[in-house]
């Protein structure tokens, strides 16, 4: 095993120094956030008011391609000022630059004429926009990665997962609101203004000097060596598994949650309310896995949390199995959509702290970034399937398929033994 990096120790045990570090993460991630609550669920509405067919809408998603392809250039983010002083924190205040720019480019063009005349060079900026944020996402996993130590990885998530979170609600409902209220210049000017307090606490973070390594040239051998040293390692086959199947079931199942509740009658004030709040739900399980984590084994909270995920479709194949003509009572749907997403919020955080015991030492951006992107892949494709699943087996017999692939994951528990702690030592030179 290697030592661990210079700095590690002071940042991540220092009770003085642990808290900066969160709030540094917490506001990163938060960043992250807006853009995908923005493009995810403010654009289409904003696009669909202003007058655009649902055909157009639909190219909305293209923009978001870079958060599937990131792993492609996160070795780059990991080795370009790798040993230079700030060397992620450089990066992330490049990329929160370019966002801020993109958004006040945006403000300077009528609404309208984005969305109408203007509508390829609105897919041109949410595109550039994505690019910024998941390249600033590189940066801010392998600074997680690198400064948090294993047994504080369960909170440090906590933390990663209910920043992004609150920035999505920010940048999906709350965003409409305002621009309801001030208007398209104003609201994105606000966006700007808390980006820049984003900033500000990035640039104020004293990030450690990383060691210095032996580097071989930048290649393309050299990256497609990068991702074979790190696949090659013992167990990653069936980590491999567990990573594409572990939240195929959650995406493929709450695709289809809200046009299972417009279907039974709910209206879309009833269906908002109960978003807003099983978010919040969402939150509080993301900060309670962090304190169990400090306590459970992995191999329990990873699959005992699949196991809770599961057992929430279940709750969801109930409330649809009691048919249109005697719908459930609105109280048990409440019950079961809330227990979904506090299942969703641990099942998250353990997840995400498995894949940063992953990352080895001077690799952590592009190690964590291509765990992401295989199980974003896994999920995607699975997404894509909902709606057909729903026209074929009925949404009840849907939502139990989901609880099928969600418990499926759970029969690798056998199989799997978690990485050594801490994994800080290199499998092979730069």
């Amino acid at each position: 095993m290697g030592q661990l990096p210079p700095g590690l120790l002071t940042v991540s045990t220092g009770r003085g120094r642990t808290a900066p570090l969160f709030a540094t993460l917490g506001m990163l991630y938060f960043a992250q956030g807006l853009p995908a609550g923005l493009l995810g669920k403010s654009m289409p509405a904003l696009a669909r008011d202003a007058g655009l067919s649902p055909e157009w809408i639909g190219l909305l998603a293209l923009p978001a391609l870079p958060w599937a392809l990131k792993f492609i250039w996160a070795p780059w983010v990991d080795r370009w000022g790798s040993g230079r002083p700030n060397h992620r924190k450089r990066w992330i205040l490049v990329c929160l630059t370019g966002v801020m720019s993109v958004l006040a480019a945006a403000a300077m063009l009528p609404q309208a004429w984005l969305f109408g005349a203007g509508f390829a060079v609105l897919i041109v900026m949410l595109f550039l926009l994505n690019l910024f944020s998941a390249t600033q996402d590189i940066a801010t996993d392998g600074l997680a990665a690198r400064l948090l130590t294993p047994r504080l990885r369960g909170l440090g998530n906590s933390v990663q997962v209910s920043g992004y979170k609150v920035g999505m609600i920010l940048g999906s409902g709350a965003l409409l609101i305002l621009v309801g209220w001030l208007g398209w210049q104003a609201t994105l000017f606000t966006v700007i203004a808390m980006l820049l307090l984003v900033a500000l606490t990035a640039w104020r973070f004293d990030e450690p000097l990383e060691p210095v390594r032996p580097r071989k040239p930048v290649t393309l051998r050299w990256w497609l060596r990068q991702l074979a040293l790190f696949w090659r390692r013992p167990g990653l086959v069936v980590w491999l598994v567990i990573l594409l199947g572990y939240k195929v079931g959650d995406g493929f199942g709450t695709r289809m949650i809200k046009p299972f509740l417009v279907d039974s009658h709910w209206t879309l004030a009833e269906i908002g309310t109960l978003d807003l709040v099983a978010s919040l739900v969402g939150l509080a399980g993301a900060g309670l896995a962090g304190l169990i984590m400090m306590r459970l084994s992995r191999r329990v909270a990873l699959f005992g949390f699949a196991g809770l995920q599961a057992l929430s479709f279940i709750g969801w194949w109930w409330v649809a199995s009691w048919g249109a003509d005697t719908p459930p009572p609105e109280v048990w749907i409440w019950a079961v959509a809330l227990f979904e997403q506090l299942a969703d919020g641990l099942s998250t955080v353990a997840l995400f702290v498995v894949m940063m015991d992953y990352c080895r030492a001077g690799h952590e951006g592009s190690d964590y970034t291509v765990q992401a992107s295989v199980q974003l892949f896994a999920v995607g494709a699975f997404t894509l399937a909902s709606g057909f699943s729903v026209a074929w087996l009925g949404y009840a017999s849907h939502f139990l398929l989901a609880a099928a692939l969600s418990a499926a994951v759970i029969g690798l528990a056998t199989f799997w033994t978690p990485p050594a702690q801490p994994e800080w030592a290199d499998t092979g030179r730069s």
